[in-house]
């Protein structure tokens, strides 16, 4: 993958990281203040928590940090997967944002 195919999938993804947070926002699901600065999106929950996401660009990487742990997703050609095995990023995400919600939220691609 190029520098500038990494970027475009990896925006992609923070675009629709910010999308679900601003519907979760306007639905009164959660209350989940995003902040962005270039590749990177902070998401703060009501009980203060954090979850970071963070691109890797040398790496053609996305980092995710969350309550459960630090995360690297590579794209495979279909979905950004943990470089340890640990699973599909969306998928992580959501996990890890429910948990520390405390009410399901679901981020998709």
């Amino acid at each position: 993958m190029t520098d500038l195919e990494f970027m475009d999938r990896a925006e992609s993804v923070l675009g629709s990281i910010e999308a679900a947070c601003d519907r979760f926002n306007d639905q009164a699901v959660a209350d989940i203040d995003n902040q962005r600065v270039g590749g990177m999106i902070t998401l703060t929950f009501e009980n203060r928590s954090q979850i970071v996401v963070n691109l890797q660009k040398p790496l053609h990487e996305i980092w995710l940090a969350a309550r459960s742990g630090g995360y690297h997703f590579k794209y495979d050609g279909r979905h950004w997967m943990d470089t340890k095995g640990q699973g599909e990023f969306f998928s992580t995400l959501s996990r890890d944002a429910s948990a520390q919600a405390a009410v399901p939220l679901a981020f998709v691609a």
